[in-house]
């Protein structure tokens, strides 16, 4: 299996489903972007360790931590392993006494304790082929350029679900959610093309 490697790119709240947020994953190298609809918890796991920000108590993810520690269990790296029906799957790569064993995990519990143990982060080509966005230079560009205060991510039209829309004016919105950084409603129209391909 070819596996390509991931970073965490962002985390912002959902505009459309109250309690979710968008997690962004980038292609290291490369111009490939992964969003993921995650709920508020997972989103709150991962943000706490990324902020390096201790709980007065063990939240669910720093008990796996200390759990597998205490009984010698690495955590080696998590792999985000196929779609389905716009669902992602995922595995975490542990070993334990020289044996490699992989557990099914949702990508957002997977990454959250996979944070907490430096793990790297993979996907498929197949995935990434799926699901991902390819960002064009021009947006590279606008990502490295200091942001505007007052510019605020944008959703497609809401008169209009992606189904009403041609092929053709998907494409053009899926750039124009793009260039705002709106990666929860390009997550969306590449979802609606996807299903037309």
């Amino acid at each position: 299996m070819d596996k390509i490697k991931l970073e965490i790119l962002g985390l912002s709240s959902s505009h459309s489903q109250a309690g979710s947020f968008a997690l962004v994953l980038g292609e290291v190298n490369g111009t490939r972007r992964l969003p993921i609809i995650i709920g508020t918890f997972e989103a709150q796991a991962i943000a706490i360790e990324i902020e390096k920000i201790s709980p007065n108590r063990p939240m669910t993810h720093d008990l796996f931590k200390s759990f597998s520690h205490h009984f010698k269990i690495k955590v080696k790296e998590i792999i985000i392993s196929d779609l389905k029906e716009g669902v992602f799957f995922a595995k975490i790569v542990c070993e334990h006494l020289g044996q490699i064993v992989e557990i099914d995990s949702r990508p957002s519990d997977a990454i959250a304790i996979g944070i907490r143990f430096k793990a790297d982060i993979y996907t498929k080509e197949s995935v990434l082929e799926d699901a991902g966005i390819t960002l064009s230079d021009e947006f590279e560009d606008e990502l490295e350029s200091p942001q505007k205060p007052e510019s605020k991510p944008q959703k497609p039209s809401k008169k209009k679900e992606t189904k009403d829309f041609s092929t053709e004016k998907l494409n053009k919105m899926l750039d124009d959610a793009l260039a705002k950084e709106d990666y929860e409603g390009a997550a969306k129209i590449r979802d609606e093309l996807n299903k037309r391909n």
